[in-house]
């Protein structure tokens, strides 16, 4: 197939923006918690009453120090439940939100806030007011800056004082939603990062109709999400947009060292994440399982789940005897597994990458299915999905209700629908070169199947040519080697080579428990091990996996390990963990020759 619609299940508004969503929800809802804030440890509600009132009353404060209509603001912080607020709260006082990473360098907040134009910038720490202060002279523009742990709330809230909620009422009612929201600026593998412009009508169609599809997942007063991934990226504002839509209780988390701590606080009803979260949680658990001597029934059970998720899709279902095995490890392990998870939650959705077919149909077997889908900043983020009863596993789903999803002669998946971005801000090439024809060119490859379901293949730029003339998608082998407990990332390399290889770093996490296991010394490291045959071994076992997804001329022949870690410190991956191909080649170019001529 090579273009599949679904109709709209939600008209965006003629007129209105996404500040009506706070005032409309403290009308209908008055008493509903609607945010979730965690104050010395606990979590406290805030209803959609006393939201409203913080919101105003920062945006008061926003006019008062002289915010004007269309206005940028920069927000550099973590989550937590000030982002939220005062990301409505730009909203409410006509500005646009420019949201900055929080791990960003001084280069690249210059870079953002200079290019927007920001005239006021929110920073959480004195670490960012320091980063923001050592580039203020670059930045003309900037008026304002304000710290949220110093205060922030409190002056907004002091100097907005003499202001009535009807001013801000009248200012949050001059955007249409046709005008720009935010402008989210792209991570960027190379070169500068681009701000992508996004309107009130990308996000009301992104939400409305995400929540419309996924209906049973959002029943206000009894459902909630926690958030724990960046909210500076536009997944993580998917999540606040939809949850205030809906709405149902949004919980804010920063540390996701916690997690578990955090999930078994809040206990969502529904849980956000990327197959890293995912592949940690099974790994944790099989290695936890391992180690108290239950490792052969953990597996038994993972099995278990697995054929019974499998057997899901068949017109029969599962047979009496699988069901009775669910049964028995559904009260030794997966009870256990979902406790973990919080003990409420059903339903995930991940995105960013792909999690695997394998672990898709071991969570939806214990009782926990993740719902694969698939976006970029550009489309507002989902511009496609699973549904939540009928998912079909190893697919990033059906396009967004009221979108297009096309698949190219080159099999480009192109994109057409009300959520799309409406260009890059300040780059009106790159904006007429990703939205030629009428359509985005989003540069991944793709394809449909008879139902509409999509499958991401990888990426136009990331084609590897080996010598032979072999085209290589590097995704799905560093997908399925990746999702190996002892691997953190794995990048595949072999372009212009007579094979394919791969680089692969050492999920740190794992390693202390591995060398526990195989009786080696506590502490070695990544560079101390690279020629351990046991380790080489294990690998070996992943590869092999990852090896079974592809071609012979696919597959990858030798591999090295790294003694260090991708990360974003590094500058290896992006804030929103993509690998930066072109830097890792270029930094690691003699263990790159050392795979060909070792």
């Amino acid at each position: 197939m090579r273009e599949f619609s679904l109709p709209a299940l939600y008209e965006v508004p003629a007129d209105g923006n996404l500040t009506d969503l706070i005032r409309r929800n403290a009308a209908l809802h008055p008493d509903v918690a609607v945010v979730g804030r965690k104050v010395d440890g606990r979590w406290e509600d805030v209803t959609a009453t006393a939201f409203l009132a913080e919101v105003r009353a920062a945006a008061k404060g926003l006019m008062a120090s002289g915010i004007k209509p269309g206005d940028r603001i920069g927000l550099l912080s973590r989550t937590r439940y000030e982002w939220a607020l005062l990301d409505f709260a730009i909203w409410s006082a006509g500005a646009v939100t420019v949201p900055v990473y929080e791990t960003s360098s001084a280069e690249q907040i210059q870079w953002i806030l200079g290019d927007s134009g920001a005239v006021a910038c929110l920073v959480e720490t004195s670490a960012h007011q320091e980063a923001v202060d050592s580039v203020r002279d670059a930045l003309p523009d900037l008026a304002h800056v304000w710290q949220i742990e110093d205060g922030a709330l409190e002056r907004l809230r002091e100097t907005g004082a003499p202001l009535t909620d009807e001013s801000v009422d009248e200012r949050s009612a001059l955007a249409t939603a046709d005008s720009p929201a935010t402008i989210v600026y792209t991570s960027g593998t190379t070169g500068r990062p681009k701000g992508c412009v996004l309107t009130h009508r990308a996000f009301f169609a992104e939400c409305g109709n995400a929540v419309e599809r996924l209906k049973p997942l959002f029943k206000t007063g009894d459902s909630s999400v926690l958030l724990f991934l960046p909210a500076a990226h536009v997944f993580g504002r998917l999540v606040e947009v939809a949850s205030v839509l809906a709405p149902i209780k949004l919980g804010l988390v920063s540390d996701i060292r916690n997690l578990t701590d955090d999930l078994q606080g809040f206990r969502p009803t529904l849980v956000l994440g990327v197959p890293r979260v995912f592949e940690k949680v099974y790994n944790g658990a099989r290695a936890k399982a391992q180690a108290d001597g239950k490792g052969k029934i953990f597996d038994k059970a993972a099995e278990t789940a697995i054929a019974y998720s499998r057997a899901l899709d068949t017109p029969a279902g599962p047979s009496f005897g699988l069901k009775l095995k669910h049964k028995v490890f559904d009260k030794l392990v997966y009870s256990k597994l979902r406790a973990v998870l919080g003990g409420r939650a059903t339903h995930a959705i991940s995105g960013g990458a792909p999690l695997g077919e394998r672990l898709g149909h071991f969570y939806r077997g214990i009782g926990f299915t993740v719902l694969e889908g698939y976006g970029l900043t550009e489309s507002c983020a989902a511009t496609a999905f699973n549904p939540w009863d009928k998912p079909r596993i190893g697919t990033v789903g059906q396009p967004l209700p009221g979108s297009v999803v096309r698949i190219a002669d080159d099999g480009e998946v192109l994109l057409h629908g009300e959520h799309l971005f409406t260009g890059y801000w300040n780059n009106e090439a790159a904006t007429a070169d990703a939205l030629s024809d009428g359509w985005f060119h989003t540069g991944d490859l793709g394809t449909l199947d008879e139902d509409g379901f999509l499958r991401i293949t990888g990426r136009k730029k990331e084609i590897i040519v080996t010598a032979g003339g072999k085209n290589v998608a590097p995704a799905v082998i560093e997908d399925r080697i990746r999702a190996h407990a002892l691997v953190a990332e794995c990048m595949v390399v072999g372009d212009g080579r007579p094979f394919v290889g791969a680089l692969i770093t050492l999920d740190e996490d794992f390693l202390p428990r591995w060398l526990e296991r195989h009786g080696k010394p506590a502490g070695l490291t990544a560079a101390e091990l690279t020629d351990d045959p046991e380790l080489l071994a294990d690998l070996q076992k992943a590869v092999d996996d990852g090896n079974a997804a592809v071609s012979k001329a696919e597959s990858v022949r030798k591999f090295r390990i790294l003694p260090g870690q991708f990360t974003e410190a590094s500058g290896h991956v992006t804030p929103s963990l993509k690998l930066k191909r072109n830097v890792v080649a270029k930094d690691f170019a003699d263990e790159i020759e050392a795979i060909y001529h070792g």
